[in-house]
């Protein structure tokens, strides 16, 4: 029997297709990976009978990466990164399903893709296919195009199998080398210098990305404008009106307001002198509050922001939930066009047995549903809509982001709302003053759309040519307010404006800049940028680059696009992109001086500060540099499943024996061990007890363990570990601490002398010019100098 391996994306995608596809009669096996397994069952394709074999991998197979000899951080000038050789290879989490591949595939006649249709999967898909065709060079290969788990769209993607798309894959190829590139090189630049100069922990990455920079830099660019902004004076005039029947009326004024006192008081004298108000217009007209446009990606993640108070990482975490279990469509698309094609009464009929809106959806299929599409379009998935209703319990998270799909998918195909709005304009000594008043008569889809509101207003009636005195008029004070920091939802609004990332990506790179202690999420849900990233981008803006702006990250994404359209062949964008960021890059190091300027502004100067605090743990990340997608979750959550597909270097340097950035070439003299830093007295408490780096009450334990140290007193962070205090309780080392009348020292990581050696300097009177590290001329050492 003709045989078809299928390979999906994750081990739930494989699952439910083999299951919708058999109905229900796939058997199970297991593959080498315990995390993806093997489902078979016989199917009827290519007009004969076949065995299918479905089997998945856990998002990307293959990574990315320098050669070992260029992993160093001390030993490797950055800047050859943007010119060394890199390899693709299966990553040491992938090799059980590569066995797996080679296996099933030896046995098989075609190899069907079904991996997620965007740029990343078309990627994945390719990493497959090159995997197969190692084993089986003429195995006949198909892609197939689907946009969600059902049967019906399983039986027809299988019904219309296509050809995978070489261009896109090869997008997401550039833009991973360069990611790599650009990343490693600042990256590691910005990482040794400034654990060098200013004492961050040893461990902490200082990450660059070039997605992940902008991002921070519409943060501080708010920031800034919100802390640099004047307050301005300003002065308006108010009119109110109570008529005898005791209904109100307020009326603005039509210059708003103006900036000058004065002017103002004039007018106002003006219109005291005469206050006799008279009716010189009044309009009535039908008013619409129109129905939201079909539901994208972006508009998913900033409505989950605005109504549900869940972030965007959290929001696609659920969303592919909702999508695995079959509940919603693709959850990543630019598309906010339903096509024609798509048949959206079914949609509509899951839905009417719901308490909550079914009602509303049987009046909806009553009336024939009649879609607000947007402009956009992907040519790949519909825009997000439910594709049946749970048969099962959901999580809370789960609930309310189903529901927000449902009742945005819903209004979009019902009708707008009516009402009828009125306008009265008056007039008092030759000013104008406005009051308007809605009257709702069809709620149409606000009935359902619990998130949008539209308030009635009502007026009091008036006459043409009525005059009459207001109850009150008077000059008002204010100030004009600075603009709010941004909430997610104007980040992500950002981000998609000036083409940063894509709909895919733009949680991944807002939790990233978190991750790095760039920034962080205010009570009110507004982002605050720490100083860590004020000092970045203050540093790299006084440089005249554009790293902290969208321009350079804007074009590279519009020539990725331009790649998978084909009007642009990838390596000349790879080569233009390279040469642009590497010429940023030497520039930055000859204005290094710059962003250490910045930083001292914020962290004290170099040598002369406190380390600042580590950042807090934080999950597995996608990779060290920030900007990459992250398709490597583990199945199911499981914490021991694959890793990130990008890992971190292998060596992570210690800066007080590395000076950046200088290869080792001889040995080099050294300096005499410093002096021990003077005690300092940690506080503690009424009883004695001594507080943690988190000015928390510190915990004395035990050790229980079997080994030298049982039975022995010791003292941690009281605060749930969050600042790593640890303390001996019998041993003195470098900090000092009192309880009542005994006075203990605090442990903590220490050099030995023989650490404390010093690699030669630029300045070193040793009679040797150093080489360039452009050129490997010598005498032309400033770039050496300025890159340490």
């Amino acid at each position: 029997m003709h045989r078809v391996l299928n390979v999906a994306e994750k081990n739930d995608a494989a699952k439910s297709l083999a299951r919708l596809l058999s109905k229900n009669s796939a058997s199970m096996r297991e593959g080498f990976s315990k995390f993806n397994k093997i489902y078979e069952f016989n199917y009827q394709l290519f007009n004969q009978p076949v065995q299918m074999t479905f089997t998945s991998v856990s998002g990307h197979i293959m990574n990315c990466d320098f050669t070992s000899t260029h992993n160093s951080w001390a030993q490797v000038d950055p800047v050859v990164l943007f010119d060394a050789p890199i390899q693709k290879k299966v990553t040491d989490r992938a090799t059980d399903i590569e066995k797996t591949l080679k296996r099933e595939v030896a046995r098989c006649q075609t190899l069907i893709i079904w991996t997620d249709c965007d740029r990343e999967g078309e990627n994945i898909g390719y990493e497959i296919i090159d995997l197969c065709q190692a084993v089986k060079p003429g195995i006949k290969v198909y892609r197939a195009r689907f946009s969600e788990i059902t049967y019906s769209s399983a039986a027809r993607a299988l019904s219309n199998l296509i050809q995978p798309d070489r261009r896109i894959s090869a997008a997401v190829d550039v833009r991973q080398e360069l990611d790599l590139r650009i990343g490693a090189a600042f990256t590691r630049f910005q990482t040794l210098r400034l654990q060098r100069l200013f004492g961050f922990d040893s461990k902490q990455v200082i990450s660059y990305g070039s997605c992940q920079f902008p991002t921070l830099g519409f943060i501080v660019e708010r920031y800034l404008q919100r802390e640099n902004f004047i307050r301005e004076p300003f002065w308006k005039i108010t009119v109110e009106h109570q008529t005898e029947s005791g209904e109100f009326c307020e009326f603005t004024w039509e210059r708003v307001r103006l900036f000058e006192h004065q002017p103002c008081l004039m007018i106002y004298d003006m219109i005291m002198d005469e206050p006799l108000a008279k009716v010189m217009d009044i309009k009535s007209k039908n008013k619409s509050k129109w129905r939201p446009a079909a539901l994208d990606t972006v508009e998913m993640e900033k409505l989950a922001s605005r109504k549900l108070r869940m972030t965007g990482k959290k929001t696609m975490e659920v969303a592919e939930k909702l999508y695995m279990k079959g509940l919603i469509s693709y959850p990543r698309t630019e598309t906010n066009i339903f096509p024609n094609e798509i048949n959206l009464n079914p949609l509509i009929q899951n839905q009417i047995g719901d308490q909550r809106w079914g009602a509303f959806a049987q009046r909806v299929l009553n009336d024939g549903p009649h879609p607000r599409n947007g402009k956009n379009s992907d040519k790949a998935h519909p825009p997000i809509h439910p594709t049946r209703y749970p048969d099962s319990q959901l999580t809370e998270d789960e609930n309310k982001l189903y529901e927000l799909v449902v009742r945005h998918f819903l209004a979009c195909v019902s009708k707008d709302a009516q009402g009828d709005e009125t306008t009265i304009k008056v007039e008092i000594a030759n000013e104008k003053f406005n009051a308007s008043g809605l009257i709702i008569r069809e709620r149409n889809y606000l009935e359902v759309y619990i998130y949008d509101k539209w308030s009635e207003k009502s007026l009091p009636l008036y006459d043409l040519n009525q005059t009459f005195y207001p109850t009150k008029i008077e000059m008002v004070q204010g100030e004009t307010t600075p603009p709010q920091l941004l909430t997610e939802a104007d980040l992500i609004a950002l981000m998609e404006k000036h083409g940063i990332g894509t709909d895919a990506t733009h949680a991944e790179h807002i939790a990233k800049i978190q991750e790095r202690v760039y920034t962080k999420m205010n009570a009110e849900r507004r982002f605050e940028p720490e100083k860590l990233g004020l000092g970045l981008c203050e540093g790299y803006d006084k440089m005249g680059h554009a790293l902290s702006k969208p321009f350079l990250r804007a074009e590279l994404e519009s020539q990725l696009k331009a790649i998978c359209e084909g009007t642009a062949q990838p390596a000349a964008v790879l080569r233009e992109q390279i040469d642009k960021y590497r010429q940023v890059f030497i520039v930055t190091a000859a204005q290094i001086k710059k962003l250490d300027d910045a930083m001292t502004k914020y962290f004290g100067a170099p040598g002369q500060n406190p380390p600042p605090p580590p950042p807090p743990p934080r999950p597995p990340s996608s990779g060290p540099f920030g900007d990459r997608t992250n398709r490597n979750q583990p199945p199911n959550g499981r914490a021991n499943a694959p890793q990130n597909r990008q890992p971190q270097p292998s060596r992570a340097p210690n800066n007080n024996n590395n000076p950046p950035f200088r290869p080792q070439q001889q040995q080099q003299p050294t300096r005499p061990a410093r002096p021990m830093q003077q005690e300092q007295i940690r506080p503690t408490n009424s009883s004695g007890i001594p507080k943690c780096n988190c000015n928390a009450d510190a915990k004395e334990l035990t050790v229980k363990k079997d080994g030298p140290n049982k039975g022995r007193s010791f003292f941690r962070c009281g605060n749930n570990d969050n600042c790593n205090f640890f303390a001996w309780k019998d041993e003195s080392t470098t900090a000092t601490f009192q309880t009542g009348g005994n006075t203990y020292r605090q442990g903590g990581n220490h050099q030995s002398t023989s650490s404390r050696k010093r690699r030669s300097s630029d300045n070193d009177e040793d009679g040797k010019q150093r080489k360039c590290g452009l050129c490997k001329e010598t005498g032309k050492d400033a770039y050496i100098r300025q890159a340490t």
